[in-house]
């Protein structure tokens, strides 16, 4: 008996896995920076911010030299760069100028992967390369891979952390080694962009996004997409620090499983997308931001009760919440975009949600003249007001142009994007 192909897509999602986790595994190592490497607690902070140095202009470039160069060359360098990282942070203990760099290298990494990554598997899992997908698997598969990274990575890493020697090194090298397994994975992937669809001119000019600026994207996702990571922000970087005291010596462990039910529940609901759009007629952006501002009224509600308990219950419906939100969002951008830029409006749209993680540092660095349940009930009260935005947006008619060649190609991606796509037509 024959064995069958490993499906095209399936090739390229370790690289995307592995890139995620290595950006979300440094969370849990942070009180290992403190006490073991002896560095304050604003520096641990920085080293985590670092990340996004690297990220967001790491997305936007690597989107666009991959809509010139194709997917295959940029997938493979942020495979190098992350293992780069991995091999600095493993090394680096004791340089914490040589922890910032491979922390933006990380950062580069997983932006090559949300941009490049998610475009290239989006591009796998329709004809011809796969025949049964639908119009929305490419969407849903390329973010549950990233979550699955972000979640395991934390997980994994916890744990070593808690209980396993050279926690300053160890998860490196678990991180290193899985590298090189997606490399190999990765080489038997077929370049998703035929040549004549690459993007041409000057380098300047690819890096501009022009569906960025198309009306659905501007009522519909770009109120809604930095809200995806403020999500998962609140639920693992601030909720643990409301209950801490009430933890001792389980904080670290506490804050792992916080990390990995929030990105784990949020992995569960990416897959209910499609049956929560033909159910709402392609409204589940709009189902996942009423969770959303549910659940930022219900934090507000955990940080002043400061039960451990509830707070677990909270994270689980702002993971909920993150899963339909990052998904619908995505099925959005990516269908108003043309071969040429559907990697450039995917790091877009990911850069968006990504200026979400910018939430928990702003609380905490309010947080001596604003409690966080002061904080949390403003945010509550933003997100109900970007909630109201995607309602408005999702009423309002398609727009129609009157120019015969835009109607040719604008008219369809408006329409599968607010009903027929949305649904899985």
């Amino acid at each position: 008996m024959s064995r069958r192909p490993v499906p095209a897509w399936l090739r390229v999602a370790p690289t995307g896995f592995v890139l995620a986790w290595g950006g979300n595994h440094f969370t849990p190592l942070l009180h290992v920076y403190e006490s073991l490497g002896g560095y304050a607690p604003w520096q641990a902070n920085l080293l985590l911010g670092m990340y996004v140095v690297g990220l967001i202009p790491g997305m936007l470039l690597a989107a666009a030299l991959s809509d010139r160069h194709g997917r295959r060359p940029l997938a493979i360098a942020g495979l190098v760069g992350a293992a780069i990282a991995s091999m600095l942070l493993a090394a680096g203990m004791e340089s914490f100028l040589v922890l910032c760099f491979g922390r933006v290298l990380a950062g580069v990494g997983v932006g090559i992967g949300m941009s490049v990554g998610s475009s290239w598997v989006k591009e796998l899992s329709s004809p011809p390369h796969d025949l049964t997908a639908t119009a929305t698997a490419g969407a849903r598969r390329s973010s549950l891979t990233l979550t699955l990274g972000f979640a395991i990575g934390a997980g994994v890493t916890g744990s070593l952390a808690q209980w396993a020697p050279l926690p300053g090194q160890l998860p490196y090298a678990v991180h290193l080694l899985l590298c090189l397994l997606a490399a190999a994975a990765l080489v038997t992937a077929p370049e998703s962009l035929p040549r004549e669809l690459r993007a041409r001119g000057s380098l300047r000019t690819d890096l501009r996004v022009p569906t960025a600026g198309h009306p659905v994207f501007v009522r519909l996702v770009l109120p809604a997409a930095p809200w995806v990571f403020a999500a998962a922000g609140v639920a693992y970087a601030i909720l643990p620090s409301t209950v801490e005291e009430h933890l001792g010596d389980s904080a670290t462990i506490y804050a792992t499983g916080l990390t990995v039910l929030t990105l784990g529940v949020g992995a569960l609901a990416q897959g209910t997308v499609g049956l929560l759009n033909r159910l709402t007629r392609g409204r589940a952006l709009l189902v996942g931001m009423s969770g959303m501002t549910a659940g930022m009224a219900l934090a507000a509600v955990a940080s002043d009760l400061r039960s451990p308990v509830f707070v677990v219950a909270v994270a689980a419906l702002l993971g909920a919440s993150y899963g339909v939100c990052v998904v619908a969002g995505l099925i959005i951008a990516q269908s108003l975009a043309t071969p040429r830029d559907l990697a450039g409006i995917t790091g877009v749209y990911y850069s968006l949600s990504y200026l979400g993680f910018l939430l928990p540092t702003i609380l905490a660095a309010l947080a001596p003249v604003l409690s966080y349940t002061g904080g949390l009930v403003i945010v509550a009260v933003v997100c109900a007001l970007c909630l109201a935005l995607v309602g408005l947006g999702l009423r309002r008619p398609p727009i129609r142009t009157t120019d015969a060649a835009d109607a040719a190609e604008d008219e369809p991606a408006q329409l599968r994007t607010t009903q027929e796509l949305a649904v899985g037509r």
